[in-house]
């Protein structure tokens, strides 16, 4: 049983990209783990501009074989986790298919809520067996929708990643420097259930 990461931005080109490269470095130890973006206005076929291919190149992931596509509503409905560049996007994919809302974070969100997830949330992903990857990653974003409203939350305004289209290197680099560290916390979650011993209280294998 496969389960889908989708990352959804604006064109496709900038944000997205960069997260889905990151995410898909960190989880491609997992099978059956798929990570995918598009965009809501995507610049279909295009690759990442020169700018953003610099600082993933920096990050150690290869943009080369990236192409925007625009997001549509399968999509949406076939992925297990949707992470979205900023609130508009998560509303976006949200509308597209209404029962997906449970299950979008923006990415920023996702790890605010990853960085306080306890051992003791994993009761449910605990009963899971270790060969059930993508039931355990279910589980895992069954646990960060239900802390959502528990957890400290975000300012407003930490909600969204820049978008750095069209503005030069800096801004590429703070776009970089916004998603890097909220990946690395999607991704310790996500491998943290996926590895978490069953039928323990807390046991990492």
């Amino acid at each position: 049983m496969a389960f889908t990461i989708l990352i959804v931005c604006s064109g496709n080109v900038c944000r997205s990209p960069l997260a889905e490269l990151l995410l898909r470095e960190g989880l491609a130890a997992l099978p059956g783990v798929s990570v995918s973006s598009a965009g809501t206005i995507a610049l279909v076929g295009e690759g990442m501009p020169d700018d953003g291919q610099a600082v993933a190149r920096a990050l150690g992931v290869d943009p080369g074989g990236h192409r925007a596509r625009l997001l549509v509503a399968e999509q949406v409905r076939g992925s297990g986790l949707v992470l979205a560049m900023a609130r508009e996007h998560r509303s976006a994919a949200a509308e597209l298919h209404p029962r997906a809302a449970r299950r979008a974070f923006t990415l920023t969100e996702f790890a605010n809520i990853a960085r306080q997830v306890e051992d003791t949330d994993f009761d449910d992903v605990r009963l899971l067996p270790l060969d059930d990857v993508a039931g355990r990653l279910a589980a895992v974003v069954d646990i960060a929708a239900a802390l959502r409203g528990v957890v400290e939350h975000l300012e407003e305004v930490e909600l969204d990643v820049t978008d750095p289209y069209r503005q030069g290197q800096e801004a590429y680099e703070l776009t970089a420097a916004q998603v890097k560290p909220a990946a690395e916390a999607t991704v310790a979650l996500l491998l943290r259930g996926a590895t978490i011993a069953p039928g323990t209280t807390g046991a990492i294998l």
